[in-house]
């Protein structure tokens, strides 16, 4: 496979079975060293673009593991046994920073032969740190796969049946010339070319893997599956640890290469957008997690990606998140900021009234949580890309954005002078489309995923002859998160709609009814206080099933149990909530 660029210093190292490992260098040779190890059936070229990345703060080694690339190949499967591999990256360690531990980075199949160095007792000590991607402990997967037969909930059988799934190509490599077939007819590279065009982001480097290496190191499969798969040992690290979990895997299942706790106490696993070879279709991203944990293991402070991911008992939900919510200086929006604050993230709780912030940020710094007040019209869209921008330079890219700013308005279509009508879409739909604007392109950067939460309302799919401008605004944003939902899955990044219904908060005496005097206003503004008063769904209910929402992706939440019937009805008899249109109902 033809190389994209030349490394620093190239040199070869002597295994213990004579065999030549081709080893090259990136980067300053006095700053900590990384070591990356590829899979099958690449060679060290999948690092090319994380090494760039990395090569101006670390030093970046990687090797030609046997049987790839310009190493030496082996023709018996016995010389791809775990012991042996393990045996020549401790060697490759020695050679390149032989008074300093040095940091594991690896994909795939070097990922399965790191994992088994870095728990093997006489080389652990040679380990810093280990950044793992698509590649289990084969041990870890033997106890992971048996763990879901002696407790058969269908949970727990339904991630077995998908990563034995996953794995079918695993038992076509133990068949007797077949595979080898495979590869010299150019089927096995044209399967890998299909699995590689499910993710996007590979069609600008495409794996084009050589034939040699591709029969070559069906050893690997042939000379561990059975034995470590069929009699696991109870394999542990005490080194830090982080698991590069991509979502969009055809091969590892998320839940065998992260489910791994009791062996790897000091673990960390971040869930990312992405296919299988993740090195090379997003190296940013590798390079980026990578180094946060370099740094920290080095002495630098801890990232929050990095706390975000940290695996441990009693962890909350939403621990070490970062959310920002707007409106949140009352009603739904503070109820909402304190529901996450609880769950342990730290909250920006953002309002148009800085006071009402203040206060909302107080409540929750005195139970002990992170929240810190912002000032911000979210009507505004210079003052929300302003509010975007620091919220980032400040605390760094959120994990959830609430969009949940909005204002009542009540009175026929006749009678809604056109200044309410620019009011209500400034505020419920211009608010919620500024946040997606500044919020979601930091989400993609990121590269990590994300949830976008926009509050409309069951007005959006409940017609009613009171709320034209209010219904209207709220279902262009249910309409406006179906179709955002569509554009960032492939981003990892979710966006629900929720639809409250009748929730007992402040908006029933800032809602503006149009048309009347003064006085009839205040009739209307009390009868509606009333009316929600008698409901008495709280925002603490409401916050509790936004939370729920956000947990499990939903693309739609009606909250209360009227914007649940609403919603069935909608689907199942429009022409019955027509009719209903009719009376003068007052849905929130």
């Amino acid at each position: 496979m033809a190389r994209t660029r030349e490394a620093d210093s190239s040199r070869w190292l002597d295994t213990s079975d004579g065999l030549r490992l081709s080893v090259r260098e990136h980067g300053d040779p006095a700053a900590p060293t990384v070591l990356a190890v590829h899979g099958y059936p690449d060679d060290q070229s999948i690092w090319d673009g994380v090494a760039e990345a990395l090569a101006g703060r670390f030093r970046v080694v990687t090797y030609d593991v046997r049987g790839a690339g310009e190493s030496d190949k082996p023709r018996r499967s016995e010389a791809y046994l775990l012991d042996q591999l393990a045996d020549d990256l401790g060697r490759v360690a020695d050679l390149v920073s032989p008074d300093q531990p040095v940091h594991l980075l690896a994909h795939d199949w070097g990922s399965i032969q790191a994992w088994h160095a870095a728990t093997e007792p006489r080389l652990a000590h040679r380990f810093a740190s280990f950044t793992s991607i698509s590649g289990p402990c084969l041990d870890h997967a033997g106890q992971w796969m048996r763990s879901k037969l002696r407790h058969p909930t269908p949970r727990e059988l339904r991630k077995l049946v998908n990563q034995l799934i996953f794995s079918g190509y695993i038992g076509f490599f133990q068949l007797p010339v077949l595979p080898e077939l495979a590869w010299r007819t150019g089927a096995m590279r044209r399967l890998i070319g299909a699995v590689e065009r499910l993710d996007p982001r590979t069609s600008e480097s495409p794996t084009k893997p050589a034939v040699s290496d591709g029969v070559h190191g069906l050893g690997l499969y042939r000379a561990n599956m059975r034995e470590r798969l069929g009699g696991p040992g109870e394999r542990r690290t005490d080194i830090p640890v982080q698991v590069l979990a991509p979502t969009g895997d055809p091969f590892v299942s998320t839940p065998m290469q992260t489910e791994i706790a009791p062996w790897v106490p000091n673990l960390r696993v971040r869930r990312v957008p992405g296919g299988h070879w993740l090195p090379r279709s997003r190296p940013e991203l590798v390079a980026r997690c990578a180094a946060e944990l370099v740094e920290h293991v080095e002495g630098g402070a801890e990232s929050r990606g990095l706390r975000r991911g940290r695996v441990r008992p009693g962890r909350r939900d939403f621990q070490d998140q970062l959310v920002v919510i707007t409106g949140a200086g009352s009603g739904i929006g503070r109820a909402t900021a304190s529901a996450f604050a609880a769950a342990g993230a730290h909250v920006v709780v953002a309002d148009i009234d800085e006071t009402a912030a203040r206060n909302t940020a107080v409540l929750i710094t005195r139970t002990g949580a992170n929240a810190t007040p912002h000032r911000v019209d979210v009507a505004d869209g210079d003052a929300m890309e302003r509010f975007a921008k620091q919220v980032h330079a400040e605390l760094g890219t959120p994990d959830v954005v609430v969009n949940n700013a909005g204002i009542g308005l009540a009175g026929s279509f006749l009678d809604t002078p056109e200044a309410d009508w620019e009011r209500a879409i400034d505020i419920n739909l211009w608010g919620v489309i500024h946040g997606c604007r500044q919020f979601a392109p930091q989400m993609v950067e990121r590269g990590e995923g994300g949830r976008i939460v926009n509050i409309a309302s069951a007005a959006a799919y409940l017609p009613s002859k009171v709320l034209p401008a209010y219904g209207t605004t709220k279902a262009a944003v249910l309409a406006l998160s179906q179709s955002l939902r569509a554009e960032l899955a492939g981003e990892g990044i979710g966006v629900t709609a929720v639809c409250p219904g009748l929730v007992n908060t402040g908006i029933t005496t800032s809602t503006r009814f149009v048309g009347v005097d003064d006085a009839e206003q205040a009739n209307r503004r009390q009868a509606a206080k009333q009316l929600y008063q008698r409901r008495n769904f709280t925002p603490q209910r409401a916050a509790a099933e936004i939370l729920r929402a956000t947990r499990r992706n939903a693309a739609i939440a009606p909250v209360t149990a009227e914007a649940k019937a609403g919603l069935v009805l909608s689907r199942l008899s429009p022409g019955l909530l027509r009719a209903v249109a009719r009376a003068e109902l007052t849905p929130r």
